[in-house]
């Protein structure tokens, strides 16, 4: 094997980038598992990693039995028969494999230079001599902290045997961190090595990763936040069903779709936390359900945007290229959610493909653009038909959408930020805000969308008609003479006069929709 040392700080941040990105692939929950997994060459040595998760240290309580751990099970190393028959059959040590442990804040000790220059993983004749280290075995310093880490198992092959097994070990963790696993081979004779069996992370409260515990207590709060928006939103469409718009029965199947989603993913960590394991199919069910959630609570947005209901009857010509544009969504926020969420376990994984997250984004920029033109218009409209009580409502609708807005891209900024300057994940802890946060903001929206359109028994009078004045109070004012009376004539033609409007304004949407 050829020498090809890296700079550790830019090698570890790639293994542990590496690590997450290709995981979700092949493991299953908290309990890792490899299936006859290849080792690569990286720099001067053979590498696999093994895991990245944040983990909890055990409480105070000596007399309690240890519940954040790292344990190896049934781990074998396998190298191919052409490694093997090299070596004589009553040879004792024939190749090493080690398995290294260190926590993040102390990957700096895994590794050296010699002479200041470009720094390697495996011990060189020259690091032997400046540091110490046993040539052909991986550089490892001892923490300031503990001596004891980084953790070092070693493992070594005899005679001209395929595999060996590790010894079923259990690494108690004793400092809150985050932990890397990567298995290493430094002998060059080791080529095709590969492995297969399984470690289990544990935190003291289940097989959670750290980065996800606080997200199962976030989706309780969140499940019953929904429950009461629905008792009490349910209970006025109860009371007012005669008076419901179509507009509110969306808003309605929102909200239901928004609580059977957050219960779902509370009962997926659940089950992932006290089983260790997180099933394909249940995990694509509850992300398949969050897709159809997001992808409806959008195409409400731009309805209610384009006036549907309250300034046209229908969508008219614009169905079909509303609900293509839904079909896309969803289909992009799918994939999207799949590949950060199905089989998930790393801590530092979940950075989904830039193919995935480009249509994502594209198509979420084209919806807030379409949104803000249909609402420009419908604003006009109603403010050609002096809908004074309309025109409130949609003044309110369109500055909640902008503080939304706005609120959105200083949160994507504080995301890219936070990632930017956290490559090893060392802020797991708080982590789980940025996820958090997009579901805190499409509850918020969904609280002022329940509140602007809540049912009652003055639904209908938001509801679209085909005159020009809505208003009972403007309605009134045209009843009016100069002199107090009733002046009908002037009733009538006010009335028509409207009528004719209403009839433009419908003639100019028919067209609109046309050149859409």
């Amino acid at each position: 094997m050829n020498p090809h040392p890296l700079r550790l700080g830019a090698l570890l941040a790639a293994l542990v980038l590496a690590a997450g990105g290709g995981w979700w692939g092949r493991a299953e929950a908290s309990i890792h598992t490899y299936g006859r997994e290849s080792f690569r060459e990286v720099g001067n040595a053979f590498l696999l990693s093994g895991g990245s998760e944040g983990i909890v240290a055990d409480g105070a309580d000596l007399a309690a039995p240890d519940s954040s751990f790292i344990k190896f099970v049934n781990v074998t190393f396998w190298r191919n028969a052409e490694s093997a028959e090299s070596h004589a059959k009553m040879a004792h040590s024939t190749g090493l494999v080690q398995a290294i442990l260190f926590e993040a804040a102390d990957r700096d000790n895994i590794g050296g230079s010699a002479y200041g220059g470009q720094r390697s993983i495996c011990c060189t004749p020259d690091l032997a001599k400046l540091e110490g280290c046993k040539q052909g075995e991986v550089i490892r310093r001892p923490s300031s902290d503990d001596p004891d880490w980084p953790v070092v198992v070693d493992t070594h092959f005899s005679a001209n045997h395929l595999s060996v097994k590790l010894d079923d070990e259990e690494v108690h963790i004793t400092k809150t961190g985050m932990y890397n696993l990567f298995f290493i081979s430094c002998d060059p004779k080791v080529r095709g090595l590969a492995m297969s069996g399984k470690t289990i992370w544990r935190n003291p409260g289940g097989y959670l990763p750290g980065r996800m515990a606080p997200l199962m207590r976030f989706y309780v709060f969140m499940s019953l936040a929904y429950l009461l928006v629905m008792v009490v939103w349910f209970s006025n469409y109860i009371r007012f069903w005669r008076d419901i718009l179509p507009i509110q029965n969306w808003i309605t199947l929102v909200i239901a779709l928004g609580l059977f989603e957050m219960t779902l993913w509370y009962f997926e960590y659940l089950n992932f936390n006290s089983s260790g394991v997180r099933p394909v199919g249940i995990t694509t069910w509850v992300v398949t359900v969050g897709a159809i959630r997001k992808t409806i609570s959008r195409l409400l947005i731009l309805s209610i945007s384009m006036g549907y209901g309250v300034v046209r009857p229908t969508l008219g010509g614009l169905t079909s290229k509303v609900l293509l544009l839904g079909l896309t969504y969803f289909l992009a926020s799918e994939l999207l959610d799949i590949s950060e969420n199905v089989g998930t376990i790393n801590d530092i994984s979940g950075k989904a493909k830039l193919f995935l997250v480009l249509p994502d984004a594209f198509l979420d920029a084209f919806l807030i653009l379409w949104i803000f033109t249909s609402l420009s218009r419908t604003l006009e409209k109603l403010q050609a038909r002096r809908s004074s009580v309309k025109l409130d409502i949609y003044r309110k609708f369109t500055n909640a959408l902008a503080v939304s807005v706005i609120g959105s891209v200083v949160w994507i900024g504080y995301e890219v930020y936070f990632k930017a300057t956290d490559p090893f994940s060392e802020r797991w802890q708080s982590a789980w805000i940025i996820t958090a946060f997009w579901d805190v903001l499409a509850f918020v929206l969904l609280i002022v969308i329940c509140y602007l359109w809540a049912p009652s028994q003055s639904s209908q009078r938001y509801a679209y008609s085909g005159e020009a004045v809505d208003d009972e109070e403007e309605s009134q004012s045209l009843t009016k003479g100069s002199d107090g009376d009733v002046g009908m004539v002037k009733i009538d033609k006010d009335r028509n006069a409207g009528v004719s409007s209403a009839f433009s304004l419908e003639d100019d949407e028919a067209e609109e929709d046309k050149r859409e």
